[in-house]
């Protein structure tokens, strides 16, 4: 392993860690200016996470550990999984540890933590956020797995680099079925991220909140370590749906004078996509959450014509 893939690792990690508040402060911003209103900042996430670093926690009397721990173990798992997808490079060290059937358990491992968390102090608000939740992860994860397997079926390997190496760098192919599946994995990068219109991260309704419902407890760095993990892991669906969907430009195993094109490349992607999840969200209305297994089941659809439309006219 040569000490230059290893930089660059550092460096991908590093990138994902600093860059999803700006993402998340730049989606904040296009949708204030769909809005006719002027906004925050680009720059008002990293405000707010350094002011929660600077305060005290405070923490209910009958908080367990797991209470505790589990800001810092889902803040570990999104920054794991957003530094595991390729964005830069497809020959880094982690590399090999890139199959999607690991990012979607790594994900599980998260919402199974933070819903624990949730019902661990035993408020109505706590359970309520948890149960809806659970509810959404349940309806979501198959959808996504039936999309990555998709572009694994084209690929024949569950290895997320090797997806990304078959539709970047061999013979440009169009692909019918990923056209379903990309429909699909919107839909859950949607619902997984607590977006409009499953769910609304900006709003406080006792009736309608879900990710919010769940860390009404937590304050200060706790409050902090999990925004920042909610920002990363939109950061993660973003790229993972970037090395899916359109993988061009991510450097080739060994070609490191790509990798500032790569870089540009990648940054002009998420501008583009931040910007259009900022005016799909501006464009929806909130649905009630008994309509989310309607919308969850249309993705689980999509999602498995996309894969017998690859056996059906692409084998």
């Amino acid at each position: 392993m040569s000490y230059s893939a290893l930089f660059f690792q550092l460096v991908q990690n590093v990138l994902v860690l600093l860059a999803a508040p700006l993402l998340l402060g730049w989606i904040n911003q296009c949708r204030a200016w769909l809005q006719n209103r002027s906004g925050a900042g680009m720059l008002q996430p990293y405000r707010n996470l350094i002011k929660l670093f600077h305060k005290d926690a405070v923490l209910a009397h009958n908080a367990s550990p797991l209470f505790r721990a589990t800001p810092y173990i889902l803040f570990a798992c999104m920054w794991l999984a957003a530094a595991l997808v390729p964005v830069l490079a497809t020959d880094l060290p982690l590399s090999p540890a890139v199959d999607v059937i690991a990012l979607v358990g790594i994900f599980a491992l998260a919402r199974v933590f933070i819903a624990l968390a949730a019902m661990d102090i035993g408020t109505a608000f706590g359970s309520l956020g948890a149960r809806r939740e659970m509810l959404v992860g349940f309806l979501a994860e198959p959808a996504l797995l039936m999309v990555l397997f998709t572009a694994s079926t084209i690929s024949q390997s569950t290895s997320l680099i090797t997806i990304v190496e078959t539709l970047a760098h061999k013979q440009f192919v169009l692909y019918p079925s990923m056209t379903f599946a990309a429909v699909a994995f919107f839909m859950v990068l949607l619902a997984e991220n607590a977006r409009v219109p499953v769910d609304n991260p900006s709003t406080h309704l006792e009736l309608t909140m879900i990710h919010e419902a769940m860390i009404l407890e937590y304050s200060a760095r706790h409050l902090a370590l999990v925004e920042w993990a909610s920002a990363l892991k939109l950061l993660a669906y973003m790229t993972i749906g970037i090395a899916l969907f359109a993988p061009w430009g991510i450097a080739e195993g060994g070609n490191w004078n790509a990798l500032p094109f790569a870089v540009v490349l990648l940054i002009l992607k998420l501008t583009i996509a931040g910007a259009g999840l900022a005016f799909v969200e501006t464009m929806s209305a909130k649905m009630r959450i008994f309509r989310v297994p309607e919308f969850m089941g249309t993705a689980f659809l999509l999602a498995v014509l996309g894969l017998l439309t690859h056996f059906l006219l692409e084998t």
